[in-house]
């Protein structure tokens, strides 16, 4: 029986390194391709998300959502809204826009919204290519959506673009942790996130944000540095 375990637990550990190696040889994709299998992943996953995240929100994130939600003023955009776990969590008065690349995801919404008679406009869309004018919100809010996005600098990127002057840029993310032993754990583990749930575990939304020519007016890190809120301006 001892051996039997042992040979099972080899077994496994087989084959976890050979699904490690198998991440770690993945063909390049271009940011197109990358996100249309994003979206195939999030339309299969659509049914099951609400009950699969919720464990990881409460060990890590808390209050996170509320908290970004409750930052949000005037005209604002949600990206990577998802099935609408933040429209709960938004003032009454903010006139809220969100978008998502899955359909399915933005079908649970819309019924979560209608639940809540929350007005919210949702329509399919790219954070990379954003379809609004320039200068169209006064907040653009991220809730654990750049971990997925394939170029999460030009979401930033196109999140400054539609944001008016002044506006903010309000993130809710799980990030890079400065501890080294947490950070060689999660580039460990990376490959095979990103493979199996399009997840990037090493990225660091500060370096785009201040890149797109952000003024960071807020950031807090928490759970050995792994989460991240953050709060950043549009210049005037």
């Amino acid at each position: 029986m001892r051996w039997r375990r042992l040979s099972l637990a080899t077994l496994g550990l087989l084959g976890g390194v050979a699904l490690w190696k198998a991440a770690r040889r993945q063909a390049p994709v271009t940011p197109a391709e990358e996100t249309e299998r994003v979206r195939r992943f999030y339309d299969q996953l659509a049914p099951r998300y609400d009950r699969g995240i919720r464990l990881a929100e409460w060990a890590l994130f808390k209050d996170g959502r509320r908290w970004a939600a409750a930052q949000a003023r005037g005209e604002t955009l949600e990206i990577g809204i998802g099935t609408g776990r933040n429209l709960p969590y938004y003032p009454a008065e903010v006139r809220l826009t969100g978008i998502d690349v899955s359909p399915a995801m933005l079908e649970l919404a819309r019924e979560r919204a209608r639940q809540l008679n929350r007005p919210v406009e949702l329509r399919v869309g790219d954070a990379q290519a954003l379809d609004f004018p320039d200068a169209s919100f006064d907040t653009v809010v991220s809730t654990l959506s750049l971990c997925t996005i394939p170029d999460p600098a030009q979401a930033v990127r196109e999140a400054a673009r539609v944001l008016r002057p002044g506006g903010r840029l309000i993130l809710l993310e799980h990030v890079r942790s400065p501890l080294l032993p947490v950070r060689l754990v999660q580039r460990l583990l990376e490959p095979i996130t990103v493979r199996l749930e399009h997840d990037h575990l090493l990225r660091e939304p500060l370096e785009y944000v201040e890149a797109a020519g952000f003024v960071v007016e807020q950031i807090e890190r928490s759970r050995l540095g792994l989460v991240e809120r953050l709060v950043a301006r549009k210049p005037e």
